[in-house]
């Protein structure tokens, strides 16, 4: 049913490609339409409406214009491919996103405002009803409380007001990638409805039959059967019910339900490699093997012939040389094991409601109320010895409860102020936690000023009552000065991030490479000063905006390393070394890093149609660390760039715009290229481009409009071909033709 429904859209992809073909060849004349709104509304910066040009804060907007044109259907795709904020890294733990130089760990992710919790925040949020992503850079603890040391984004949607109004979206790409959206919007009288679905899936897919590293750490090179992108399927619904009682008056109650499950190839197979006692003339590595059990595509073994070499640099790491060593005397013997025994199941639910009061224009209170909970499970598979059965790995629940209000004191003075309350829970068996809680109770309050005409001021401020960390005064202050058509933008602001539950509860115990991490109840918040200036300048066909910033973060937490005297002097201590375990460690506040850059961006909007653009920044990172010399048993103190940091980011944007009667066709090719990306843990991976060419075709039809869509993604190929478990530059797959159709009622 699935490979039939494929083929009907595919067709009706076509065929609406070819009438739209007929339609321009129709066409006496065309004329350019205005591409983008280069001063959108934007409120992330300061938690109040403003236009981008009069917003005290600079903030970066993403447009639903810019979003269907390059037609990405996720948000980490959305922000890696539309601006340079946003790098991703992968090994054999999975992908992990980096903004503005750090890990996504300091970031907040919002969704028209209120933050989303859980492992799966970057795939739960839909991008079907999108407005706008507004990303704003910088600490904004003051505004959003405990994460917010590196930046905000917000996902702002489209709640349509249309008596009835529906959208559905398909798209296929290569290695089985299918994504669907429908969203459906309907208004009677003062009630509204607003419910959105999408689902995604891929297949699994491998690049390199080889593995780099062992489960401990060593440095190998091996067989392996586990692909580089684990395939998965997830479904996510969301339902929200406005009611508006008077113009004074509006409620909503809002709830969401996410399911995402992984497939990967149960038959998938890697070696374990012990070295001979004795020579062995006989070839035992299965890099000679000419037959074998397994017939997984997964498995290397599916292919007659495997390279012997999985990398063509002229400076090859030494295990490379090993391997070939290996494969004519074969010094090893392999033991074949199954790669995976389970699937992770994660789900999401989310319930929750508010109401807005405007007793006059000078007064706006909002009360927003709910839960975000989630559970990551593992699913195992049948076999001969055991039947199917699943195991919780972990729970957590996450609780805000928001009053705040805005208030006009007078025509040059807006106040934003509330108060928040927040509980977090953890249980979770792979970290040995049984049930732990944290509240948080927060006052904020944040002031705009127009101190004289063209020169505007903004400071704010939160105190923080923390269950296990105390309280903790966060501030920021900017000015603003416009004249004409330029801008100019300075702000100070400090963050913070409070340890995780995981953080200060979690115990785990390595075997493979005898090590025992314990729990540390003692831990600090992280703490940063951040400082930006930024200079823009825009007319009605070009903006053009430079922002330089310094970002200095202390107590940040990391492992360390227990010496022998620490562990000498602890019954407990030399309980777990007597044990086997032959590195102890626990998480402490042991690391700082600085991270100073710029960043520039340009868009104009020419005649004819055309939009071009393109941004890039620039990130010099520095990360100090202490680490344990084994010999000396002391402390030194290591500096290397931040891990996952990328020096240079910058991407391309150019599109073209032209209608035709009731036809409108867009011609988008995007660009993104990045640097070297550092890894503390295997070191630079390579730089990386990837461009793509998207055309949208948009037949308008009364209240029907048929938008189908045909491209090329990842133009030039281009591909990590790393062996498995790597410090990948990408996980594309290559290059692969795209195929979309989304309907509007």
């Amino acid at each position: 049913m699935k490979h039939a429904i494929n083929t009907i859209c595919f067709a009706a992809v076509l065929s609406l490609l070819g009438s739209t073909a007929f339609a321009q060849s129709k066409s006496a004349a065309s004329q350019g339409t205005k591409a983008h709104d280069l001063n959108p509304v934007v409120v992330t910066g300061t938690g109040t409406y403003h236009r981008a040009d009069n917003s005290p804060v600079a903030v970066k907007v993403i447009s639903a214009k810019e979003l269907k044109d390059a037609q990405v259907t996720t948000l980490e795709e959305a922000l890696t491919r539309l601006t340079t904020n946003v790098t991703t890294h992968t090994n054999g733990m999975g992908t992990f996103v980096n903004f503005n130089g750090i890990s996504d760990d300091y970031i907040i992710i919002l969704e028209n405002g209120k933050r989303v919790s859980g492992d799966d925040r970057w795939a739960r949020l839909s991008l079907a009803n999108v407005k706008r992503i507004e990303i704003y850079s910088g600490a904004a603890s003051a505004l959003y409380g405990s994460d917010a040391i590196a930046g905000v984004i917000n996902v702002i949607t489209d709640e349509g007001r249309d008596a009835v109004s529906a959208t559905s979206g398909t798209q296929f790409r290569s290695k089985g990638r299918l994504d669907q959206d429908i969203n459906v919007d309907a208004t009677i009288g003062r009630f509204s409805t607003h419910t959105t679905y999408t689902h995604h899936q891929a297949d699994n897919w491998q690049v390199n039959h080889y593995q780099a590293f062992d489960e401990d750490g060593t440095e190998v090179l091996k067989l392996t059967g586990r692909p580089m992108s684990t395939g998965f399927h997830s479904n996510n619904i969301s339902e929200k019910l406005d009611f508006r009682l008077n113009d004074q008056w509006s409620f909503y109650i809002r709830g969401s339900y996410y399911d995402n499950q992984t497939d990967r190839p149960q038959s998938a197979t890697y070696f374990t490699q012990k070295k001979n006692t004795a020579p062995s003339h006989a070839p035992s590595s299965p890099l000679s093997s000419s037959s074998s059990p397994f017939s997984s595509p997964f498995s290397p073994f599916s292919s007659p012939s495997v390279p012997l070499s999985p990398l063509s640099s002229s400076s090859a790491p030494l295990w490379l040389g090993a391997a070939r060593t290996r494969a004519d005397s074969s010094p090893f013997t392999y033991t074949p094991k199954a790669a995976y025994t389970y699937d992770l199941h994660h789900t999401s639910y989310l319930y929750g409601g508010g109401a807005r009061w405007t007793p006059d224009s000078r007064i706006h209170l909002y009360l927003d109320i709910y839960s975000d909970n989630f559970s990551s499970k593992y699913d195992y598979w049948q076999t001969a010895e055991k039947e199917s059965y699943e195991e919780t790995r972990k729970r957590t629940h996450y609780v805000n409860e928001t009053l705040r209000g805005i208030f006009r004191l007078a025509s040059w003075n807006k106040l934003s102020a509330g108060a928040e309350f927040v509980q977090e829970s953890l249980s979770s068996q792979s970290d040995n936690i049984d049930f732990e809680t944290t509240n948080t109770y927060n006052l904020f309050a944040q002031d705009e000023v127009q101190i004289v005409r063209g020169l505007e001021g903004v400071v704010g401020l939160r105190y923080t009552q923390n269950d296990n960390f105390g309280a903790a005064l966060t501030p920021n202050a900017g000015l603003f000065f416009h004249t004409g058509g330029f801008r100019l933008r300075a702000n100070y602001a400090g963050g913070y991030r409070t340890p995780t539950l995981s953080q200060l509860y979690a115990t785990d115990q390595a075997k493979t490479a005898s090590r025992y991490t314990l729990y540390n109840t003692k831990l600090k918040p992280e703490k940063n000063h951040f400082v930006n200036v930024n200079a823009e300048y825009s007319n009605e066909w070009m903006s053009i905006s430079v922002t330089g910033f310094l970002n200095k973060i202390r107590d940040m937490i990391n492992y360390r390393t227990m010496t022998q005297a620490e562990v000498d002097a602890d019954a407990h201590l030399t309980a777990i070394r007597a044990d086997g375990w032959t590195t102890i460690r626990q998480r402490d506040n042991i690391d700082k890093a600085t991270l100073r850059g710029i960043s520039a961006s340009v868009k104009l909007l020419l005649p004819y149609g055309f939009t071009i653009g393109g941004g890039y920044t620039f990130t010099d990172s520095e990360a100090e660390t202490q680490t344990l010399d084994k010999k000396t048993q002391q402390y030194v103190v290591t500096t290397s760039p931040v891990d996952k940091s990328v020096r240079h980011v910058g991407n391309v944007l150019a599109s073209w715009d032209q209608t035709w009667n009731n036809y409108h066709l867009n011609v988008t090719i995007n660009g993104h290229i990045q640097g070297q990306r550092y890894s503390s843990t295997y070191g630079y991976a390579d730089a990386i481009s990837q461009w793509d060419l998207m055309t949208r075709h948009t037949i308008a039809l009364r209240n029907f409009t048929l938008e189908p869509g045909l491209g090329i993604e990842n133009i030039f190929n281009q591909r990590d071909t790393s062996p498995w478990n790597s410090n990948f530059s990408t996980i594309n797959p290559g290059r692969s033709l795209t195929l979309s159709l989304r309907m509007r009622y």
